[in-house]
């Protein structure tokens, strides 16, 4: 402050004391705005900690939230929510309820920046059509497909105006109280045939199911650098794509797979065929991994490291409406599905870090 008021001083209103009082405050301002970066990582990273949290522990924690409040004075809430879901248990299933509001919450931003993920737009896709976005790799959480279409972090209805993305998820989600309206707020939907079905039959078009293609059993090959992709055997995505006439649009974020480590299980080991076991029975997979810490990088914890994420979203392959597809048919578009994958990895695989070498390997 001394030195801001020296060079007023010196000059006051002249030209050359108007120039040091500049040069005194310039001085000043890589300390600020060195400060203003530190508290803006600190809060990209706390943006990311708090989803992680909300998908790991919050349904667990809503329903034991409710289970309290009847045994409490307060028994009453728990008792008209619970009034109100049995009316509401149908909704996940009719297209949901979303909100504008939670999808343009400004803490999605700081979470978009922690990596920072980008969202890149190959060719447009007409608003009078249906989609069947095709999302690849799974990764450990999927993040790359929460930030790009359940929120406008990335400002996907502005890249693709008129297209509504509705991301499918596990249908056990949507049984937790209050977690299945936070989820439901996002635009996310159930993987059943009934959601998916309900949604591509709207009046209208510019609806986009986006499915996570390899699933749980993708998940526990995750390794940074990894391009191993569950898809051969995986047909239903194509046969639903083609009872409704929706195009089948290939989605392939790189970097998804960098940004945990996960702890490789010996093949064949007991804990190995544990995991397995529960991914077949409850639909996901109990992966061990790790990331970053909020104290560095160089520290374990449960935050990824913020390593870029580009989504890029190919070229549509134009599918016909089939009411009863043949398997012919679906192999045929099958096929045509992974090239068009094939050709959006071939295409921007040396853009984002990887070799001319590096190749997708698909069961």
């Amino acid at each position: 402050m001394k030195t801001l008021i020296a060079a007023y001083s010196a000059g006051g209103l002249q030209d050359s004391g108007a120039a040091r009082l500049r040069e005194a405050i310039c001085s000043r301002l890589p300390r600020v705005g060195l400060t203003f970066q530190q508290n803006c990582v600190a809060l990209t990273a706390l943006a990311v900690l708090q989803w992680e949290i909300t998908f790991l522990i919050m349904g667990l924690g809503c329903c034991i939230l409710i289970l309290y409040l009847l045994t409490t004075p307060l028994w009453p809430i728990s008792a008209l929510y619970l009034t109100w879901l049995t009316a509401d248990w149908r909704t996940p299933e009719k297209g949901g309820r979303r909100s504008a509001w939670v999808r343009g919450w400004s803490v999605w931003k700081y979470f978009r920046n922690y990596f920072p993920i980008k969202l890149v737009k190959t060719c447009d896709l007409p608003s009078n059509r249906n989609y069947v976005f095709g999302y690849h790799p799974h990764g450990i959480m999927s993040v790359g497909a929460f930030c790009n279409f359940c929120t406008e972090a990335t400002d996907f209805s502005k890249t693709f105006p008129g297209i509504k993305p509705s991301l499918a998820t596990l249908a056990g989600q949507f049984r937790l109280p209050i977690f299945r309206d936070y989820l439901m707020a996002g635009g996310l939907c159930p993987v059943s045939r009934g959601a998916i079905d309900h949604l591509l039959s709207q009046p209208g078009c510019g609806q986009a199911v986006v499915i996570v293609i390899g699933g749980a059993a993708e998940s526990l090959k995750c390794r940074p650098g990894s391009t191993h992709l569950m898809l051969l055997k995986r047909r239903g995505f194509v046969r639903l794509a083609l009872r409704h006439g929706a195009d089948l649009v290939p989605v392939f974020s790189f970097g998804e797979n960098d940004i945990f480590h996960q702890v490789a299980l010996p093949e064949g080991s007991w804990a190995q065929c544990l995991q397995t076991r529960f991914q077949k029975l409850v639909g996901f997979a109990p992966c061990l991994f790790h990331g970053r810490s909020m104290l560095g990088k160089h520290v374990f914890g449960l935050l990824p490291y913020s390593l870029p994420i580009h989504t890029i979203v190919g070229e549509p392959v134009s599918v016909p409406k089939i009411d009863e597809p043949t398997d012919e048919d679906v192999e045929r578009f099958h096929t045509l599905y992974v090239e068009s994958l094939v050709k959006v990895f071939n295409s921007n695989k040396l853009k984002y870090g990887l070799r001319e070498v590096d190749r997708l390997v698909l069961d």
